[in-house]
């Protein structure tokens, strides 16, 4: 180590500690021949142990951090249950390929990455997206290899083994973000090095200062070695990794997973999300907004239109039966069934024909529409809403308005950001009146509708050209030249392949809160990291001058060994402090009070002194 860092020329901890033991040996064995000189093996060899001691906290503690995502491997059974034409047999789980079905009993873990193809069941994905409430799956839901099946059976088809499931893709994105280089670390680094020179003519003068008081003794030699020791930079080399280490961890176990670790630290100076709207702000799919109805009542008017619709593969007709499988209605059955081209639907229910559709069907077949279900239909039609009406005896009995569902973790992901002083704004192909009912309805800053997909691209670069620090939140692939030109990417973790490939950070659960845990995340990593930093090389700004000697006079000195001991303590407070991160609670929303000062009246940002150091000194 201390070779490598005097091949690359970039002193640091390893090159201290290594001339500090140089100097104290070549005393020592010196001393053997030199009469009346006394050696200093038997602090040299405490010296030693203390070092290794130091260092032993030190890599435990990474190993520990790192180790929590270890586990998630543990968690992927030793066998399977593979069905085959004779019935079901066990298996070792790597033998498992592509294609291949495996029964998964209640209770027992799921060995691979697959789609269930028989059966339903809930599964409890916590270990994978940190949500406690257990996931419905059946027929065609995937799966993924760790979790764990409660109390259905299953049959799953797999669809990936070994490298290529969702633990083993988590395990390397977090190892890559792990190894890779931030700017805190940079500073680290800088500042190790500055702290090896600093040191070393901070013991040149000891022992020039010395040896013209004392003349050339082992006190000198003492008194050099104590510097060299209590300077050695142990803590500083672990206050920036070890914090990494349980970020990435601690984001993983939560659901977030970043591939990049600048972008996280960024992350916490963002001062404009801006949200692809469908499949991240909204659901993606059709969903039922508001029911009217007149002379029947809700729960009726659904378990009509779902009936009337339980053989259309229209979205409008999912989203009627969706209703009312949510809210448990009994669907009774119908027959007849006709779709009506461009119009509606109709099927007979217990000798009654009912009719679902539109103003046009409405308009073809002479129906008429009370005044309040119209007055509904024109004010969901404001909102960019789709309405149909349930018809019966050529009249209609029910209106039923129909959009894109808004997540209602995108309310609260607005609000929190508002709260923070972060802009919101939102991209959307959309036509405007479309665009403008979900921002109306989130309270979004600013919305661009009837964007084409290299338009995006083009409106995240306007936003950092005036200045904005820009987030770009997407899950599709006309989203991927936005994600890779924002300031910090960020995909939904239900998106395709290539948005999830362009994106700094991904979200696992599809959650839009997740956005503001990711921002308390950073806050905090960052507040630990300059905390360690500033207690690392702060404290020899008190603990130098005390191993030169200042004291000396009062007849206060340090031996080497007890400036190894105060070196020592420096890493197990950056260690503790490190710790304290997993404590941090995400689903607090921190009010970041320097976040509503984002421009001075030059329009120009506003970067707290303590960042332009930092800044400064990076790039010096």
């Amino acid at each position: 180590m201390a070779r490598s860092e005097y091949m690359d020329g970039k002193p640091g901890m390893m090159m201290l500690i290594s001339l500090a033991i140089l100097v104290a040996y070549t005393y020592s064995v010196a001393a053997l021949f030199i009469e009346s000189q006394t050696s200093f093996f038997w602090e040299l060899v405490t010296l030693i142990d203390i070092m290794l001691l130091g260092h032993w906290i030190e890599m435990r503690s990474v190993r520990q951090a790192k180790g929590a995502l270890q586990e998630l491997t543990k968690l992927i059974p030793d066998t399977a249950e593979r069905v085959t034409d004779d019935g079901v047999e066990t298996v070792k789980v790597d033998v498992l390929t592509e294609d291949d079905v495996v029964l998964v009993r209640p209770g027992a873990r799921i060995p691979v990455d697959g789609e269930v193809i028989q059966g339903g069941s809930a599964v409890d994905e916590s270990v994978i997206t940190g949500e406690s409430k257990p996931v419905d799956k059946d027929v065609g839901d995937t799966v993924i290899g760790g979790t764990t099946n409660k109390e259905g059976s299953l049959r799953v088809r797999v669809t990936a083994t070994g490298e290529n499931t969702t633990v083993s893709g988590i395990m390397r994105l977090v190892q890559d973000a792990q190894e890779s280089t931030s700017e805190a670390q940079l500073l680290a680094d800088r500042a190790a090095g500055w702290l090896f020179y600093v040191a070393l003519g901070t013991g040149v003068l000891t022992a020039l200062a010395w040896t013209v008081s004392t003349g050339f003794n082992v006190g000198v030699v003492e008194r050099v070695v104590t510097v060299l020791v209590i300077a050695c930079p142990h803590a500083l080399g672990l206050a920036v990794p070890l914090v990494v280490a349980i970020n990435t961890s601690l984001a993983a176990q939560n659901g977030i997973l970043v591939r990049d670790r600048v972008a996280m630290e960024l992350v916490k100076d963002i001062d404009t999300v801006v949200f692809d709207k469908t499949g991240t702000l909204t659901q993606g799919e059709m969903g039922v907004v508001d029911i009217e109805v007149t002379g029947v009542t809700e729960a009726e008017a659904i378990r009509i239109a779902a009936s009337v619709e339980a053989d259309s593969e229209h979205v409008i007709a999912e989203a009627i039966r969706r209703r009312a499988e949510e809210h448990d209605v009994d669907i009774p059955g119908s027959t007849g069934f006709e779709a009506i081209k461009g119009k509606g639907v109709r099927a007979t229910i217990h000798s009654t024909t009912y009719y679902v559709g539109g103003p046009n069907l409405a308009e073809a077949k002479g129906f008429s529409i009370p005044d309040e279900l119209g007055v509904f239909a024109d004010e969901a039609s404001e909102h960019a809403r789709t309405t149909v009406y349930v018809f019966k005896d050529e009249a209609a009995v029910a209106a039923i308005s129909l959009a894109d569902v808004v997540r209602d973790e995108s309310r609260e992901a607005v609000d929190a950001l508002h709260r923070r002083g972060v802009d919101v704004a939102m991209l959307t192909g959309d036509a405007q009146n479309v665009a403008r009912a979900v921002a109306e309805e989130l309270g979004i800053d600013e919305y661009f509708a009837e964007v084409l997909p290299d338009e995006k691209d083009e409106i995240i670069q306007g936003l950092q050209d005036q200045g904005y620090l820009v987030a770009m939140v997407g899950d599709g692939v006309n989203d991927a030249p936005a994600l890779t030109r924002a300031d910090v990417g960020i995909a939904i973790g239900s998106g395709t392949d290539v948005a999830v490939e362009s994106a700094d950070i991904i979200l696992v659960k599809n959650n839009p809160y997740d956005i503001v845990k990711l921002f308390s995340l950073s806050e905090a990593s960052y507040k630990k990291m300059v905390q360690n930093l500033w207690w690392a090389a702060g404290y020899n700004i008190l603990a130098l001058p005390l191993a030169a000697g200042v004291l000396a006079p009062w007849n206060i000195v340090l031996s080497p060994a007890v400036g190894a001991v105060i070196m020592s303590f420096s890493t197990v407070i950056v260690a503790a402090n490190a710790q304290l991160l997993k404590t941090t609670d995400l689903s607090v929303d921190y009010n970041r009070y320097y976040a509503a000062i984002k421009y001075n009246e030059a329009n120009s940002r506003h970067i707290p002194w303590y960042r332009r150091i930092s800044h400064a000194v990076l790039h010096s």
